[in-house]
Protein backbone atom coordinates (compact mmCIF):
# COMPACT_ATOMS: atom_id res chain seq x y z
CA UNK A 1 0.00 0.00 0.00
CA UNK A 2 2.59 2.32 0.85
CA UNK A 3 4.62 1.86 -1.69
CA UNK A 4 1.48 3.90 -4.07
CA UNK A 5 1.61 6.58 -1.43
CA UNK A 6 5.74 7.49 -2.44
CA UNK A 7 4.22 6.49 -6.36
CA UNK A 8 2.08 9.33 -6.59
CA UNK A 9 3.85 11.92 -4.12
CA UNK A 10 7.18 11.15 -4.47
CA UNK A 11 9.70 10.69 -1.60
CA UNK A 12 8.22 11.36 1.88
CA UNK A 13 9.98 14.28 3.66
CA UNK A 14 11.57 13.67 7.06
CA UNK A 15 8.80 15.01 9.70
CA UNK A 16 10.29 18.51 11.21
CA UNK A 17 8.16 19.21 14.39
CA UNK A 18 6.01 22.01 13.97
CA UNK A 19 6.42 25.16 15.43
CA UNK A 20 5.39 27.23 18.16
CA UNK A 21 4.93 24.31 20.78
CA UNK A 22 3.39 24.52 23.94
CA UNK A 23 0.11 27.05 23.83
CA UNK A 24 0.48 29.22 20.53
CA UNK A 25 0.85 25.53 19.30
CA UNK A 26 -2.42 24.12 20.91
CA UNK A 27 -3.65 27.45 19.67
CA UNK A 28 -2.96 27.18 16.13
CA UNK A 29 -4.42 23.65 16.04
CA UNK A 30 -7.78 25.09 17.28
CA UNK A 31 -7.83 27.78 14.29
CA UNK A 32 -7.36 24.90 11.62
CA UNK A 33 -10.49 23.11 12.74
CA UNK A 34 -12.61 22.95 10.20
CA UNK A 35 -11.56 24.84 7.72
CA UNK A 36 -8.85 24.59 4.70
CA UNK A 37 -4.96 25.03 5.37
CA UNK A 38 -4.87 28.26 3.34
CA UNK A 39 -7.59 29.70 5.85
CA UNK A 40 -5.81 28.48 8.81
CA UNK A 41 -3.17 30.26 7.72
CA UNK A 42 -4.31 33.34 6.98
CA UNK A 43 -6.10 33.46 10.58
CA UNK A 44 -2.95 32.79 11.96
CA UNK A 45 -1.18 35.68 10.32
CA UNK A 46 -3.65 37.85 11.13
CA UNK A 47 -3.71 36.45 14.90
CA UNK A 48 0.03 36.86 14.81
CA UNK A 49 0.06 40.52 14.18
CA UNK A 50 -2.96 41.15 16.46
CA UNK A 51 -1.41 39.56 19.54
CA UNK A 52 2.12 40.14 19.33
CA UNK A 53 3.94 37.08 21.01
CA UNK A 54 1.52 34.73 21.69
CA UNK A 55 1.19 34.09 25.32
CA UNK A 56 -2.18 33.32 27.42
CA UNK A 57 -2.36 36.36 28.97
CA UNK A 58 -2.14 38.67 25.34
CA UNK A 59 -4.90 36.38 24.13
CA UNK A 60 -7.00 36.62 26.84
CA UNK A 61 -6.44 40.48 26.43
CA UNK A 62 -7.96 40.59 22.33
CA UNK A 63 -11.24 42.32 22.54
CA UNK A 64 -13.71 40.24 20.16
CA UNK A 65 -13.53 42.20 17.38
CA UNK A 66 -9.98 41.86 16.75
CA UNK A 67 -10.55 37.67 17.37
CA UNK A 68 -13.45 38.20 14.55
CA UNK A 69 -11.25 40.17 12.41
CA UNK A 70 -8.63 37.67 12.80
CA UNK A 71 -11.42 34.96 12.00
CA UNK A 72 -12.56 33.45 14.83
CA UNK A 73 -15.97 32.62 14.92
CA UNK A 74 -17.75 32.47 18.21
CA UNK A 75 -17.14 29.55 19.39
CA UNK A 76 -13.38 29.27 18.34
CA UNK A 77 -13.57 32.64 20.79
CA UNK A 78 -14.46 30.37 23.75
CA UNK A 79 -12.16 27.73 22.91
CA UNK A 80 -8.86 29.91 22.27
CA UNK A 81 -9.73 31.61 25.67
CA UNK A 82 -10.76 28.43 27.64
CA UNK A 83 -7.18 27.30 26.57
CA UNK A 84 -5.71 30.55 26.93
CA UNK A 85 -7.24 30.36 30.77
CA UNK A 86 -6.43 27.05 31.46
CA UNK A 87 -2.62 27.25 30.79
CA UNK A 88 -2.51 30.96 32.53
CA UNK A 89 -4.38 29.76 35.52
CA UNK A 90 -1.89 26.47 35.64
CA UNK A 91 -4.22 23.81 35.31
CA UNK A 92 -3.25 22.86 32.17
CA UNK A 93 0.95 22.61 32.16
CA UNK A 94 1.88 22.73 28.50
CA UNK A 95 5.27 21.71 29.14
CA UNK A 96 3.91 18.62 31.55
CA UNK A 97 1.92 17.60 28.46
CA UNK A 98 5.38 16.89 26.56
CA UNK A 99 6.87 14.95 28.29
CA UNK A 100 4.03 12.64 29.01
CA UNK A 101 3.20 9.44 27.44
CA UNK A 102 0.52 9.13 24.67
CA UNK A 103 -1.89 8.39 26.34
CA UNK A 104 -1.58 10.19 29.20
CA UNK A 105 -0.74 13.64 26.98
CA UNK A 106 -4.05 12.82 25.23
CA UNK A 107 -5.95 12.29 27.93
CA UNK A 108 -4.70 15.80 29.64
CA UNK A 109 -5.03 17.57 25.96
CA UNK A 110 -9.23 16.50 25.81
CA UNK A 111 -9.83 17.58 28.87
CA UNK A 112 -9.57 21.34 27.53
CA UNK A 113 -13.33 22.91 26.29
CA UNK A 114 -12.27 22.56 22.59
CA UNK A 115 -9.53 20.06 22.31
CA UNK A 116 -10.89 17.22 21.06
CA UNK A 117 -9.11 13.45 20.05
CA UNK A 118 -8.42 15.47 16.85
CA UNK A 119 -6.80 18.24 17.71
CA UNK A 120 -4.61 16.50 20.49
CA UNK A 121 -3.36 13.70 18.25
CA UNK A 122 -2.56 16.26 15.78
CA UNK A 123 -0.88 18.16 18.19
CA UNK A 124 1.45 15.25 19.59
CA UNK A 125 2.04 13.99 15.41
CA UNK A 126 2.77 17.31 14.37
CA UNK A 127 3.83 19.29 16.82
CA UNK A 128 5.57 16.81 19.35
CA UNK A 129 6.26 14.53 16.19
CA UNK A 130 5.80 11.30 18.34
CA UNK A 131 5.94 8.22 16.41
CA UNK A 132 2.63 6.15 17.31
CA UNK A 133 -0.08 8.38 16.33
CA UNK A 134 -3.02 7.28 14.28
CA UNK A 135 -5.54 10.15 13.94
CA UNK A 136 -8.45 8.35 12.27
CA UNK A 137 -10.68 10.76 12.68
CA UNK A 138 -8.95 13.18 10.28
CA UNK A 139 -10.74 13.35 7.29
CA UNK A 140 -7.60 13.21 5.07
CA UNK A 141 -6.71 10.06 6.74
CA UNK A 142 -10.09 8.54 6.65
CA UNK A 143 -10.43 9.27 2.50
CA UNK A 144 -7.01 8.26 1.80
CA UNK A 145 -7.09 4.99 2.60
CA UNK A 146 -10.46 5.22 1.27
CA UNK A 147 -8.94 5.42 -1.88
CA UNK A 148 -6.08 3.05 -1.38
CA UNK A 149 -8.13 0.34 -0.49
CA UNK A 150 -10.57 0.64 -3.78
CA UNK A 151 -13.74 1.45 -1.96
CA UNK A 152 -16.62 3.81 -2.96
CA UNK A 153 -17.33 4.98 0.86
CA UNK A 154 -14.91 5.75 3.92
CA UNK A 155 -14.37 3.05 5.77
CA UNK A 156 -16.31 2.85 9.19
CA UNK A 157 -14.31 4.62 12.36
CA UNK A 158 -13.54 1.24 13.77
CA UNK A 159 -12.03 -0.17 10.66
CA UNK A 160 -9.78 2.34 10.23
CA UNK A 161 -8.86 1.58 13.79
CA UNK A 162 -8.22 -1.59 13.36
CA UNK A 163 -6.33 -1.07 10.01
CA UNK A 164 -3.86 1.16 11.74
CA UNK A 165 -3.14 -2.30 14.23
CA UNK A 166 0.00 -3.27 12.14
CA UNK A 167 1.74 -0.43 11.98
CA UNK A 168 2.40 -0.01 15.52
CA UNK A 169 4.77 1.50 17.14
CA UNK A 170 5.52 3.24 13.77
CA UNK A 171 1.39 4.39 12.98
CA UNK A 172 2.83 8.61 12.78
CA UNK A 173 4.54 7.54 9.79
CA UNK A 174 1.66 5.23 8.29
CA UNK A 175 -0.31 8.73 8.59
CA UNK A 176 2.23 10.43 7.04
CA UNK A 177 2.56 8.51 3.90
CA UNK A 178 -1.22 8.94 3.86
CA UNK A 179 -1.97 12.02 4.20
CA UNK A 180 1.18 12.22 1.35
CA UNK A 181 -1.04 10.43 -1.00
CA UNK A 182 -4.09 12.03 -0.34
CA UNK A 183 -2.38 15.44 -1.29
CA UNK A 184 -1.30 13.91 -4.47
CA UNK A 185 -4.78 12.24 -5.59
CA UNK A 186 -6.66 15.23 -4.60
CA UNK A 187 -6.61 17.63 -7.25
CA UNK A 188 -6.99 15.22 -10.02
CA UNK A 189 -10.34 13.66 -8.46
CA UNK A 190 -11.45 16.46 -7.66
CA UNK A 191 -10.87 17.55 -11.66
CA UNK A 192 -12.68 14.10 -12.40
CA UNK A 193 -15.49 14.61 -10.02
CA UNK A 194 -16.33 18.22 -11.32
CA UNK A 195 -15.91 16.51 -15.01
CA UNK A 196 -18.37 13.87 -14.36
CA UNK A 197 -21.06 16.10 -12.65
CA UNK A 198 -21.13 18.66 -15.64
CA UNK A 199 -22.27 14.88 -17.97
CA UNK A 200 -24.65 14.07 -15.32
CA UNK A 201 -28.11 13.95 -16.28
CA UNK A 202 -29.53 16.07 -13.50
CA UNK A 203 -27.30 18.81 -14.62
CA UNK A 204 -28.42 18.94 -18.07
CA UNK A 205 -30.98 21.56 -18.29
CA UNK A 206 -34.81 20.36 -20.07
CA UNK A 207 -35.02 21.25 -23.79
Amino acid sequence: MFHRCLEAGGPLAEPVPRTPAGFPGLLRIILEQQVSTLAAEAMWRKLCAAAGPLTPDAVLALPDDTLKACGFSRQKMIYARGLADEVASGRLDMDAVDRMPDDAALEALVRVKGIGRWSAEIYLLLVLCRPDIWPVDDLAVAVGLQWLLGRDARPPRDELVALGDPWRPYRSTAARLVWHYYLAEAPGRRRLARGSAALAPDRISPK
